[in-house]
C-alpha cells in the first residue's frame, strides 16, 4: 500500500495535519474568492542565502548534504566539504574581478559544479543569472546585454563558443571559463591568496533584500524578461515549502528523504528545489537530463525517497509501462489495470477525506491482483523507494495522477512562476486532491480577479522585471502580481489553473475555449507527442498533433513494421490516426460539445527547442507552432 499507508499513518502526528490551515474570504454571492495560508518558517531576518553552507559546514560539519556521481558511483559530499569548495570558487572570483552586486552568467545543465557556482556567486557578493544550455547565440546576446553580466561559466567547450559568439560585437566580452576545463580548479588557483576575511566581508555585507539572481523567463511570447529575486524571496519559497512538506514526509516513512534533482538549474524549480534540499539537509543527487530513457536508469541506481518533476516525465512512465505491457501481448490488461487504478484512486482519496466510502472488497481484490502485475513496475521503473512526487511546470491529467496513486505514488501537483519564486501553490500532503495545483505556500495570498484571472501576494513574489519598469508596471499592483493564468478556487480554497488568459480562443460562434485543458489531456495519451488546439475566430476547434518518436517505434514494432517507415507515410495511416483518434476522444470528455476537438492534423516532425517551438521547459511556443503550420492550419478548415 506504501504512500496510502503513510497517508494514514500521518494522521496519527499531532499538528501535522493542521499545517495546512488556510482562511478563507467569500465575496457576496459565497463564492471564494481569496485564500490565505499563514507563513510557517519566520522571514529571513538578516544575512543573506550565501551563509547556508558556512552555517552547516560549523553546525554538523559531517552531515553529508550531496552525493556527487564519479566512477559510477555515488560519493558523499559533507557539509564541511562543500563550504570549503564554495569558499575557494567565492575567492576566485573576487580574484578576477567580481565586484560586490556584479553579475555571473551560469550556462550548463544540471550538475554538482552548478551548486557549487551558485553558493561561490553569492558568496562573492554576485548576483547570478542562470542560462539554459540550449540557448543560442542571439538569446545569450541579448541577455548578457541586459543584465550587464561581466562573467560567464560554461559547462562544455560548444556552450561557450555560444556565448563568444553572442558576445563578440559587445565592447567588453564577459571573463569565460568552461567546467569541461577545469573552471573550479582554475578558480580555486585564481583564489587562492585572497585573504578569508575579504570573503568574509563580501558575506557580510549582504541582506535579505539584496538581489540574489536575475533569472530570466521562458519567452513564450517574446524577448525574454529578467525576474529580480532576492535572497528573501527565495528563502520564503524554500523554507515554507520545506517545513510544510518535510516533517510529513519523513515523519510518515521512516526514513532519511533523498531526491535525484535533474530538473534544469536555469529553470526557477530546479533552483528553488536544491534550495529547499540543503535547508533541510536532504541528500540531493544531480542528473543532466530529463530524458526518461536517460534518467530511468538512474532513478533505479540513485533510488530517491521523492522526486520533483513535469508532468511529461510521468506521462512517459505511464507510456513506457504500457508499451511493455503490448510487447508481451498484454495491452489489453494494462489497460483494465490503468482503469482500475483510476477507480481505486477515487475511491480511496473519498475514504481518505471522508466524504464517501473507500474501496469495497471487489475493487480491493482487482488492485492487489494487478499491484502484481503491473503497478509494481511502475515503482521499480522509479527506483523502489519512492512514495512521492511533486509535479510542476504545467498540469498533470487527473486520471494518470490517480494511476500513480493506485501504484503506490502519491504525486502533489504545485502552481507558480519564475515571478514567484516557483511555487505559489502546492497540494499539501495530507489533503490529496487530484486536478488541482493546492493551497497557497505558506505566507502566500491567492485572489481570482472579477475577469478569473489569477493574484499572488507574498514573500515569494519578485520586486521587478530587469531594466524593464513598464513590463514591472504592467503585472504589480498594490503588492498583487497578475498572472496571467485563469483559475477559481473551491470551497475548500483549492486552485484549479483553467488557461492562459491570452491563450482563450473565441470560435466564430463566440464560444470562449481554453486550450489547456485539451492539450493536457492529448499529451497524456500515447502515440501522441505534442499538440498545440486551434479555432480562433474559426467554426471549430481543432488541433495540431505531432507523433511521439518512442511510440511510433513502438507501434511500428508490435506491427512488424519496418522501423525506417517514412513519418510522411504514417501520418496518413488510418491505424495510427485511429489511434491518435482516441487520444482526442479521451480530451474532448473533460469539454461540452461546442469545445471539442472536432478535427486534428498530424504533422511531421516535432516542436523541439532546437527549432523554436519550445522552451527550454518543454512549453509550447503556441504563436511559433501556429505560424510555423499556418498552411496546415488553413487545410483543416477548407475540408
Amino acid at each position: 500500500m506504501g504512500a496510502r499507508r503513510d497517508l494514514k499513518r500521518a494522521r496519527q502526528h499531532t499538528g501535522l495535519a493542521d499545517r495546512a490551515a488556510v482562511e478563507i474570504v467569500r465575496d457576496a454571492e459565497g463564492t471564494v474568492r481569496e485564500v490565505r495560508a499563514a507563513p510557517l518558517a519566520p522571514p529571513l531576518a538578516s544575512g543573506s542565502l550565501a551563509d547556508l553552507p558556512f552555517r552547516h559546514a560549523a553546525e554538523t560539519p559531517d552531515a553529508v548534504l550531496l552525493r556527487r556521481r564519479e566512477r559510477d558511483a555515488w560519493r558523499p559530499v559533507g557539509a564541511a566539504l562543500f563550504a570549503a569548495e564554495v569558499a575557494a570558487v567565492a575567492k576566485g572570483l573576487i580574484a578576477a574581478g567580481l565586484e560586490p552586486g556584479g553579475r555571473v552568467l551560469l550556462m550548463s545543465r544540471t550538475r554538482y559544479e552548478w551548486t557549487v557556482l551558485d553558493f561561490a556567486v553569492w558568496a562573492a557578493g554576485g548576483q547570478s543569472v542562470p542560462v539554459y544550455p540550449t540557448s543560442s547565440a542571439e538569446q545569450v546576446e541579448w541577455i548578457v546585454r541586459d543584465s550587464g553580466a561581466r562573467f560567464a561559466v560554461t559547462e562544455t567547450a560548444a556552450n561557450a563558443a555560444t556565448v563568444t559568439a553572442g558576445t563578440a560585437g559587445h565592447a567588453h566580452p564577459p571573463r569565460l571559463w568552461q567546467l569541461d576545463a577545469g573552471a573550479l580548479a582554475d578558480l580555486t588557483i585564481l583564489g587562492r591568496d585572497l585573504p578569508d576575511d575579504e570573503l568574509a566581508k563580501r558575506r557580510a555585507a549582504l541582506t535579505p533584500d539584496t538581489v540574489a539572481t536575475i533569472c530570466y523567463t521562458s519567452g513564450t511570447t517574446g524577448r525574454p524578461k529578467g525576474c529580480v529575486l532576492t535572497h528573501a524571496n527565495l528563502h520564503a519559497e524554500a523554507a515554507n515549502t520545506v517545513e510544510l512538506l518535510h516533517p510529513v514526509l519523513q515523519a510518515v516513512t521512516g526514513r532519511p528523504a533523498s531526491t535525484l534533482l535533474f530538473l534544469p538549474l536555469a529553470h526557477i524549480l530546479g533552483r528553488t528545489l536544491q534550495l529547499a534540499c540543503l535547508l533541510a539537509r536532504i541528500e540531493t543527487g544531480h542528473f543532466p537530463s530529463v530524458k526518461p530513457d536517460e534518467l530511468r536508469p538512474m532513478l533505479k541506481e540513485f533510488r530517491p525517497t521523492f522526486l520533483v518533476g513535469v508532468p511529461y516525465l510521468f506521462e512517459k512512465i505511464h507510456d513506457t509501462g504500457r508499451a511493455t505491457a503490448e510487447k508481451l501481448g498484454r495491452a489489453a490488461s494494462f489497460d483494465r489495470a490503468e482503469r482500475i487504478a483510476v477507480r481505486f484512486g477515487e475511491a480511496h482519496l473519498r475514504g481518505f477525506s471522508g466524504t464517501g466510502k473507500g474501496p469495497g472488497l471487489g475493487l480491493y481484490a482487482a488492485w492487489a491482483l494487478y499491484d502484481l502485475l503491473v503497478y509494481r513496475r511502475i515503482r521499480r521503473e522509479l527506483g523502489g523507494r519512492m512514495r512521492y512526487a511533486v509535479s510542476g511546470g504545467s498540469p498533470l491529467d487527473r486520471d494518470l495522477n490517480l494511476f500513480f496513486h493506485a501504484a503506490g505514488i502519491v504525486v502533489y501537483e504545485g502552481y507558480g512562476l519564475t515571478e514567484t519564486s516557483a511555487a505559489a501553490t502546492i497540494v499539501p500532503p495530507l489533503g490529496p486532491r487530484p486536478g488541482t495545483v493546492g493551497l497557497p505556500v505558506p505566507g502566500v495570498s491567492v485572489r481570482i480577479a472579477d475577469d478569473g484571472e489569477v493574484l499572488i501576494r507574498g514573500g515569494i513574489v519578485f520586486g521587478a522585471y530587469w531594466n524593464n519598469p513598464a513590463a514591472t508596471d504592467a503585472v504589480l499592483h498594490d503588492g498583487w502580481f497578475s498572472t496571467g493564468d485563469l483559475g477559481a478556487l473551491d470551497d475548500d480554497g483549492y486552485l484549479t489553473i483553467t488557461g492562459r488568459k491570452k491563450d482563450i480562443l473565441v470560435t466564430s460562434g463566440g464560444k470562449n475555449v481554453a486550450p489547456a485543458v485539451l492539450e493536457d489531456r492529448l499529451r497524456s495519451r500515447s502515440p501522441v507527442g505534442q499538440c498545440v488546439v486551434v479555432g480562433d475566430n474559426r467554426p471549430f476547434v481543432a488541433a495540431l498533433i505531432t507523433l511521439d518518436r518512442e511510440a511510433v517505434a513502438h507501434w511500428l514494432s508490435v506491427r512488424k513494421l519496418p522501423p525506417d517507415t517514412p513519418l510522411s507515410g504514417l501520418v496518413r495511416d488510418e491505424r495510427l490516426r485511429a489511434e491518435v483518434q482516441r487520444a482526442v476522444d479521451y480530451a474532448n470528455q473533460a469539454v461540452s460539445r461546442a469545445e471539442s476537438i472536432r478535427a486534428f492534423v498530424l504533422v511531421e516532425g516535432e516542436f523541439t527547442e532546437e527549432n523554436g517551438l519550445l522552451t527550454p521547459s518543454l512549453k509550447v511556443k503556441r504563436h511559433a507552432v501556429t505560424a510555423a503550420y499556418a498552411e496546415q492550419i488553413e487545410a483543416l478548415y477548407r475540408r
